[in-house]
């Protein structure tokens, strides 16, 4: 405890514990002393009154007059703190007694030759025996004759005086010592407090205006300086400390310019990262947007060529390239998701619905791949519902259940849930791989594929889980994996927890597109092809197409035929100066505001996002699915329909 005791209270204790200590053995020295000289002449004043009263009593003792005994005894009372006394003969009898004694004392049994002295907390009991005394007689012959031999024993005591005496003023006058050191002790201790305290500050004064500087100096102050100290050591330390703050002063300064040389290197490396940031963004938005134009394209010639007859041979060449092209039209998906998730643009729709339903629809659309893999895929049922967006839920769980079939190669895959508190957790369980610990977190990443080092298409495109976590994370679902190599995975969400509700099923409100024939449609795209593909794929559903590069050739050709419009379709990117939107526009103001509209992009900026939203126009990406496209027509041409 000491250690982190300050140089204040060490001085201090230094100047304090040494006087304490002297003072104590001093004063408890002479208090001692006091004390055993008193309670020695306490003790020879009784024992001087037993051997006064044994002396006188002896001839009485001998004659046995007890009245001569009692008058000595009484007159012994009249000497302070005398209490009682007693005077025994040689068989135990009391031949006097006076005054008070302490019953507690023991008396003596039989006449004892030897003094003794009995002691309690109040009372002192001296015991002297009387004996008698030899008389010498001068008859002329040799003393030395009449002398007992060596050896002899003495002549029996005649009997045993007991003299009892307070030891009231001995205790007081101890306590009165003891009061009175103790008195001393605390004057001393006070003195040498007063005393260190003004020491203390002396000494520790200079030190703490050295720490105060030090202090200041660490505070970056570095003009913080020490005067007037003092000499010696604090002189040296007060020196050393001013030449530290110097040196860090000049040290900060050149610090500072390396910092701002440096600070301006980062910032033009900056801006020039941002600049190649922002023009490979240029690039790569070019070159999606170039790529979505001959894969749209492609696409609706797929679609209208699939709609003939063909041989056997063609029509296998004819379903391998729609195979292709929906594997690029995934991948293209796949980013746009991303895209919109990054972006900020997609808004959930949270509602009540039940789990069994959503997992029974995962189930049946991947059970045709596990079959071909030998997979046992199933679900437990449950009759829990929850609450979060239904659509985003099932492509959670989808994407799930996807990459737990395409990498489980043998056992099966298990769709669970349960019930923890207020919240529901579902479990999608394998048998596969597994993951490693360090790599947990980095299938979360994009195109990051752990067990696909050539790249197979057929495992996917490393997109699906970077998809999940970015969607859990948009509805607050807690996300949790837990595997082992060898061992397979278990991935797993946390949904709340909610109370069934009246509820249909989308799928049972669902009917086929209807018929599009003799729906006139304006159409907008400055791509050859892919404003050829799209006129194609409309003309073989029966609508009638007024088509064009700009919506200035558009509008004159629905001038010349007489005929408005039923809905309008527009590319995003038309020539430099318009946009698909402006095109939008200016068709509404010619031939209504209600006028039902739709806008097709390559462009997958979040900005295009927005701005098709704050416009209320139905978006779809390129290259854009013919099943897609029709729904939409429908749903734009016939509004009080439900398709």
């Amino acid at each position: 405890m000491i250690r982190n005791w300050g140089i204040r209270s060490r001085v201090m204790l230094v100047a304090v514990l040494p006087t304490l200590v002297l003072a104590i053995v001093l004063t408890a020295f002479y208090t001692g002393s006091r004390v055993t000289d008193h309670r020695e002449a306490h003790l020879a004043r009784g024992q001087a009154f037993a051997r006064q009263l044994a002396a006188a009593s002896e001839y009485a003792v001998f004659s046995g007059n007890r009245e001569s005994l009692r008058r000595l005894a009484g007159a012994m009372l009249a000497e302070t703190d005398v209490l009682g006394v007693m005077i025994i003969d040689r068989n135990g009898d009391a031949l006097a007694r006076s005054g008070r004694l302490d019953a507690t004392l023991p008396l003596p049994r039989r006449t004892a030759w030897t003094p003794g002295l009995v002691t309690a907390s109040g009372t002192l009991r001296v015991i002297e025996p009387v004996l008698p005394t030899s008389l010498d007689l001068d008859d002329g012959f040799n003393g030395a004759a009449l002398d007992p031999p060596s050896g002899a024993k003495p002549p029996p005591a005649l009997g045993t005086v007991v003299v009892d005496i307070s030891r009231a003023q001995l205790n007081a006058r101890q306590n009165e010592l003891l009061i009175t050191g103790s008195t001393a002790i605390l004057m001393v201790l006070i003195g040498s407090l007063v005393l260190a305290h003004y020491m203390s500050r002396g000494v520790t004064g200079p030190i703490r205006r050295v720490a105060s500087a030090v202090e200041r100096i660490g505070r970056g102050q570095f003009s913080a300086r020490l005067s007037g100290i003092g000499g010696g050591t604090l002189r040296t330390l007060a020196d050393g400390v001013n030449q530290m703050a110097a040196k860090l002063a000049s040290a900060h300064e050149d610090m500072s310019r390396q910092i701002a040389d440096a600070t301006a290197e980062l910032r033009a490396r900056k801006d020039e990262a941002e600049r190649a940031t922002l023009s490979k963004s240029r690039f790569l938005a070019a070159a999606s947007h170039d790529l979505r134009q001959p894969m749209h394209a492609l696409g609706l010639f797929i679609a209208e060529l699939s709609q003939h007859t063909h041989a056997p041979a063609s029509r296998r060449l004819v379903e391998r390239i729609a195979a292709s092209a929906e594997a690029m039209e995934n991948l293209l998906d796949s980013l746009l998701d991303i895209s919109k998730l990054d972006a900020g643009v997609l808004e959930p729709h949270i509602s009540s619905f039940p789990l069994q339903p959503v997992l029974d629809r995962i189930a049946a659309e991947q059970r045709p791949r596990a079959d071909t893999q030998d997979l046992l895929l199933r679900t437990r049922p449950t009759p829990l519902w929850v609450e979060s967006d239904p659509v985003l839920f099932e492509r959670i769980i989808g994407n799930l259940v996807s990459n737990a079939v395409r990498y489980t190669r043998k056992g099966r895959v298990l769709i669970a849930c349960r019930r923890r508190g207020e919240r529901v957790r579902i479990e999608v369980r394998d048998s596969g791989v597994g993951i490693a610990a360090d790599a947990q977190e980095i299938i979360f990443q994009e195109f990051i594929q752990l067990d696909n080092p050539a790249r197979s298409r057929d495992k996917g495109l490393g997109l699906g889980l970077a998809i999940v976590r970015r969607l859990t994370d948009l509805l607050g679902h807690r996300l949790a994996v837990r595997s082992r190599p060898g061992r397979g995975s278990v991935f797993a969400i946390e949904v709340p927890l909610t109370q069934p509700v009246e509820y249909a099923e989308p799928g049972e409100t669902r009917r086929q597109p209807g018929d599009l024939a003799g729906v006139r449609v304006a159409l907008v795209d400055d791509d050859p092809l892919a404003q050829a593909g799209m006129r194609s794929l409309l003309t073989s559903w029966g609508c009638e197409v007024s088509a064009g590069s700009d919506i200035e050739s558009v509008l004159e050709a629905l001038a010349r035929s007489g005929d408005e419009p039923q809905l309008i379709i527009s590319d995003y990117r038309l020539h430099p100066t318009s946009n698909g939107i402006d095109a939008i526009r200016m068709t509404r103001a010619r031939y209504g505001e209600n006028l039902p509209a739709a806008l097709i992009s390559g462009d997958t900026a979040p900005e295009t996002l927005r701005l098709a939203q704050a416009e209320g126009l139905a978006l779809l990406h390129k290259p854009v699915r013919p099943a897609r496209l029709r729904a939409l027509l429908n749903r734009l041409s016939h509004p009080e329909r439900d398709f």
